[in-house]
């Protein structure tokens, strides 16, 4: 059911440094960004290649680990895999639910307290169409 990573998610405090270097030095593409309830700039996309990304979010500072830090893993049939890590006893960070971005996810922490996201990607996302 797990089909790959689909993403990493960094915090950083300085975005149009870091979207210089990866677009303009390493010669990746800003995808799309997405704002907050707010209306505020939250993340930017930066497609790697086909179904592979680096989020950029806002606000980040050298101190702080938030869940914003976290490995993201693309997967197929997402409610069937929720049901068998139930099964499993596995504690849920975030149950199902539905981004901004319009993708089903769900959250864990594994033993040493790393964010994990379990993301099935909805064909209309930005992620599919960029």
């Amino acid at each position: 059911m797990i089909k790959g990573i689909h993403h990493k998610g960094l915090q950083v405090t300085d975005m149009e440094r870091t979207l210089h270097f990866y677009c303009d030095i390493l010669g990746f593409k800003h995808a799309f960004g997405l704002k907050d309830d707010d209306g505020k700039p939250w993340i930017e996309y930066v497609k790697v290649a086909d179904g592979s990304f680096v989020e950029f979010f806002y606000g980040g500072t050298k101190e702080a680990k938030h869940q914003h830090d976290h490995i993201c893993f693309e997967v197929e049939e997402i409610e069937q895999l929720a049901q068998e890590l139930r099964e499993k006893e596995v504690d849920f960070a975030q149950e199902l639910s539905v981004g901004k971005d319009t993708n089903t996810q769900f959250w864990l922490r594994d033993p040493d307290g790393n964010w994990l996201e379990f993301m099935e990607i909805d064909p209309q996302s930005p992620q599919k169409t960029s």
